[in-house]
C-alpha cells in the first residue's frame, strides 16, 4: 500500500487584497507556517500565478517552486476551476459565468469559450513544467437545466450533450495525455459531471480517456446524499485528486435537497470545517489507503459557519492526524509458517 500526501491547501478561497494573501510568497509563508506541506494553486488569480507564464516558461515554473519550498511546501495541483466551466456553458448561464471572463471576451460566448481552451492547453503546459501529474478543473454543462426536468426530456438530449461535451474536451484531455497530466473533474452540483452515473456517460463519450480522472469531493456527495464510501470502491482507479472539505445534510418539513433557494447559513445541506461536518474521514482514508491513492490531501474551507483562518488552522490539524502509514506486514504474520506445497495438500486432505 501507498501512503497519501498532505496536508495541502487551496488557495483559492484564501487569496486577496490584504497581506498575507496577495502574493505568492506571503501566502506561503502563512500556510507553511500553519503546518500544510502542500499548495494547490488557483491559476485564473494573478496576484499569486502566472498561468500564461508558467507554460511558456520553465524558469518561471522553478521560480514558483522555489517560492513554495522556501515554507516548505510543494504544488498539489494548480486548478483550472473557473477556466474549466467556461469550456461549455449553457445561454442560460451566459451572464452569470461572464464573472469568471476577462473583459474582452465578456458578452461574446463563442470568444469566452476559445479563451477557455487557451487556458487549458496552458494548464496542460504548465503542469508539466512543474512537473506535476494531476490537474483540479470543472467540466462545464450543456445540461444541467435540465437535471430535473418539467417538461421531460426530449429523446437523445442527454447523449448529445455528452457527445457535445467530449467533443470539447477531447483535444484537451490529448494535450494533457501528451503532458503527462491527468485531468481531475470536480464531481460537482451544476456541472454536467457531478456524480458517478453523469462521469460514467462522459466516460464512454470519450472512449474511456485515460486523462478523464476524477477530484474526489466527498462533500458535494453528502448534499446530493450519494453514497461516498460506497463511490471510491467503485471509481478508485480513477481518483487521482482529493478535497478534504467536511459537510452535513439536515433536511427538515421545508426544504430538502434543493435547498429551497435559501442562502448556505439557512440550507439542509450546508459545508463546513473540517471536524463540524458529519463526514466520516476515517473511512474515506482507510479506503483510499486500502485502494493505493497515494496523491494529496488538499484541505478546501467553504464553511457557512466558522471563520476561514480558523478552519485552516485546524484543517492542517486533522488532515495530518487522518493521513494513515500503511502497514508492511500482517498482523497474524507471529503465527505464519513458512510455505510448503507437501503440508498444504496434507491440510486439504489431497
Amino acid at each position: 500500500m501507498k501512503q497519501i500526501q498532505g496536508p495541502g491547501i487551496f488557495l483559492a478561497q484564501f487569496a486577496g487584497d490584504e497581506v498575507p494573501f496577495n502574493n505568492l510568497n506571503d501566502i506561503c509563508e502563512w500556510a507553511g507556517g500553519l503546518g500544510f506541506k502542500a499548495i494547490q494553486v488557483p491559476t485564473w488569480d494573478a496576484r499569486i500565478f502566472d498561468l500564461e507564464k508558467a507554460a511558456e516558461s520553465t524558469e518561471y515554473c522553478a521560480e514558483v517552486q522555489a517560492t513554495a519550498a522556501k515554507h516548505g511546501l510543494a504544488i498539489s495541483e494548480l486548478s483550472t476551476h473557473l477556466q474549466g466551466q467556461l469550456v461549455a456553458v449553457h445561454p442560460a448561464y451566459d451572464e452569470m459565468f461572464d464573472g469568471f471572463a476577462p473583459d474582452k471576451v465578456k458578452n461574446n460566448p463563442s470568444a469566452r469559450q476559445e479563451w477557455a481552451v487557451n487556458q487549458m492547453m496552458c494548464a496542460a503546459k504548465a503542469s508539466a513544467n512543474l512537473g506535476l501529474n494531476a490537474h483540479a478543473t470543472f467540466s462545464g454543462a450543456l445540461l444541467w437545466q435540465t437535471v430535473y426536468p418539467w417538461p421531460q426530456r426530449p429523446a437523445g438530449l442527454v447523449e448529445q450533450g455528452f457527445a457535445e461535451l467530449a467533443k470539447r474536451w477531447l483535444p484537451i484531455l490529448d494535450a494533457f495525455d501528451a503532458a503527462g497530466v491527468d485531468v481531475c473533474y470536480e464531481l460537482h452540483p451544476g456541472e454536467d459531471l457531478h456524480d458517478g452515473a453523469s462521469f460514467e456517460m462522459f466516460l464512454d463519450a470519450t472512449n474511456n480517456h485515460c486523462r478523464a480522472n476524477i477530484l474526489y469531493d466527498p462533500s458535494h456527495f453528502v448534499l446530493q446524499q450519494l453514497d461516498y464510501l460506497a463511490f471510491i470502491d467503485i471509481y478508485h482507479d480513477r481518483i487521482k485528486a482529493f478535497h478534504v472539505k467536511d459537510a452535513e445534510f439536515n433536511p427538515s418539513g421545508r426544504a430538502g435537497v434543493y435547498g429551497g433557494y435559501q442562502g448556505w447559513l439557512d440550507r439542509p445541506g450546508r459545508f463546513r470545517s473540517l471536524g463540524d461536518g458529519q463526514i466520516d474521514f476515517s473511512a474515506i482514508f482507510s479506503k483510499l489507503t486500502q485502494y493505493g491513492y497515494d496523491g494529496w490531501a488538499v484541505m478546501e474551507w467553504e464553511c457557512c459557519i466558522k471563520h476561514p483562518l480558523d478552519g485552516a488552522a485546524e484543517g492542517a490539524i486533522f488532515i495530518d492526524k487522518h493521513i494513515i502509514r500503511p502497514t508492511e506486514k500482517a498482523f497474524d504474520d507471529f503465527a505464519g509458517v513458512e510455505k510448503d506445497h507437501a503440508l498444504n495438500n496434507k491440510i486439504l486432505g489431497l
